[in-house]
């Protein structure tokens, strides 16, 4: 592996590039090049509204800056958004990590979120709020399945998650769905595990860059 790896950070609703500073700092002191990106409805990016492709189009953004082909790093939307670009671009990677996002959503919980989301944002109408994505995001991901696109995924994948994290205990079927796939559980940590566990995180991704197979060049 070149010691100057270039890495794709993405992050989950309601946050925004910001949530990856630790990761950001252990990544550059570690000589690799970290890129995180703010999603549409997000950070810098609040003033718009979120959609499924405007997430793809956001990470292809930031994939296409790179020198080489990056690894992905996705955090809860952030890995569902990124597994969905990593299945229809996978030529353009070198793997991707999947944190907090190890279980397909739908049904009833999905609808249960949604409701909520539409009423935070009724209750918080004349004020500022941010609840709104929420519902964008549930109606972005409505009908995506994760498994589908880790079937017919070849490149690399590493699952990680919080062991207190309701959102991994669909990992085993995601392990099924890509023989190979590794997955750590971050003992402690909740949803947010890069921010909960930076240390172990940041030891993580480290793990992970030195795990990836040279050379990777930009065609």
């Amino acid at each position: 592996m070149s010691p100057d790896h270039p890495i794709v950070l993405v992050h989950g609703t309601r946050t925004s590039s910001r949530i990856w500073d630790d990761q950001v700092r252990a990544l550059t002191e570690g000589g690799h090049t970290p890129v995180a990106i703010d999603l549409p409805g997000h950070g810098s990016r609040s003033g718009e509204r979120f959609t499924f492709d405007g997430g793809l189009a956001a990470i292809d953004a930031a994939v296409a800056s790179c020198d080489a082909p990056p690894l992905l790093v996705g955090l809860s939307l952030g890995g569902y958004m990124s597994l969905a670009y990593a299945a229809r671009h996978e030529d353009r990677l070198a793997g991707v990590v999947l944190a907090g996002c190890s279980t397909e959503i739908k049904g009833k919980p999905l609808r249960t979120y949604r409701r909520l989301s539409t009423r935070a944002v009724r209750l918080f109408s004349r004020r500022e709020t941010t609840w709104h994505v929420v519902g964008d995001m549930l109606g972005a991901l409505h009908g995506y399945s994760p498994l589908a696109d880790l079937r017919g995924l070849g490149l690399p994948v590493w699952l990680v998650n919080g062991a207190r994290d309701p959102l991994r205990f669909g990992a085993r079927r995601y392990l099924s769905a890509r023989p190979g796939s590794r997955q750590w559980v971050v003992p402690g940590a909740g949803h947010d595990v890069n921010s909960h566990a930076p240390v172990v995180f940041n030891r993580i991704l480290m793990h992970v860059l030195r795990e990836l197979t040279p050379p990777f060049a930009r065609a």
